[in-house]
């Protein structure tokens, strides 16, 4: 009996179990919305069987959409395997990938990343380079780092950068500062304030985005810790402005607060950063895609870059 599953089927819905939102869906697959949900459609009338259930926000999954996309999980997990063991064969598949960060939250999604890839590439000497890096992209150049995390894309010659994903930043303040009777901050509302951030360039501040052209600048307390910087918040000592993933568990505890910047808000973006022959070696690139799946499940408000 031939089947009408496809890989292309088995990754959709192993991806809508983890989907906020068939859009959002649909933007991890590159696919429109009518396309994904003509997909689905084709599916269920197949199986005479509903996959989806569309009235619901989150999207869930029927029992009959979620033992496909149980299958998906595992078909994909052995498709990595055996392209892992594909590149055995061609003698891809073992080295050295030391990872330079230039962000102090990117621990909160790249150690469980790297945990989920170490079990498909045994092979492969997994590493951080110690210490946070204002130009980790320098660190691939000069051979002392294999793959860096950067919002930043430049010219370096030789360098590769593949989009990971985009994230909203959200200014951080306490339950009843003056500010949370906004709907959103402006660059003139920083300008009275104490604005507590890491102790990092203004060029990785996201922030100074907003506030530099506007001509704001605000007094300003650095920490390296993000639980230290949302205590100096939360006791009214500054605000401050952090990914939404690394502030959200606070903000439900009802530790903090937080509004957009902007009525659009405010965007970071990261990439991943290899010499050009180094990142199309296969064990990189599957850690690479890596990065991207363990990320999308793990953190909210992410949205693909492209």
């Amino acid at each position: 009996m031939t089947s009408a599953l496809e890989l292309r089927h088995l990754r959709t819905l192993a991806v809508l179990m983890d989907a906020p939102s068939l859009s959002a869906a649909a933007e991890r697959l590159h696919l429109t919305q009518s396309a994904l949900s003509h997909q689905l459609k084709l599916l269920e009338g197949i199986y005479e069987l509903e996959l989806l259930e569309r009235r619901t926000q989150p999207v869930r999954l029927t029992p009959a959409g979620l033992r496909l996309a149980q299958l998906g999980e595992q078909v994909n997990a052995a498709v990595q395997l055996a392209e892992r063991d594909l590149a055995n064969m061609a003698g891809g598949s073992a080295g050295p990938l030391r990872i330079a960060v230039e962000c102090h939250t990117c621990f909160d999604w790249l150690m469980p990343a790297m945990d989920a890839f170490r079990p498909q590439w045994p092979e492969v000497e997994l590493d951080i380079v110690s210490g946070f890096h204002a130009d980790p992209v320098g660190l691939v150049v000069s051979d002392r780092a294999e793959l860096a995390i950067t919002s930043e894309v430049d010219d370096s010659a030789g360098v590769e950068f593949t989009p990971l994903f985009q994230y909203p930043m959200v200014a951080v303040m306490a339950n009843d500062h003056r500010l949370t009777a906004r709907t959103h901050l402006t660059p003139r509302d920083f300008a009275d304030e104490t604005l507590i951030h890491y102790p990092v360039p203004d060029a990785l501040l996201d922030i100074m985005r907003v506030l530099a052209p506007a001509g704001v600048n605000p007094r300003r307390r650095t920490s390296e810790l993000t639980v230290a910087i949302l205590q100096l918040v939360a006791s009214r000592r500054g605000i401050a402005v952090l990914p939404s993933w690394s502030v959200q568990p606070y903000v439900e505890r009802g530790y903090v607060s937080t509004r957009p910047v902007g009525k659009r808000g405010l965007t970071s973006r990261l990439h991943a950063a290899g010499k050009a022959g180094l990142s199309q070696r296969p064990y990189v690139r599957a850690f690479v895609e890596t990065l991207k799946d363990t990320s999308f499940k793990l953190l909210p408000d992410v949205s693909v870059l492209v």
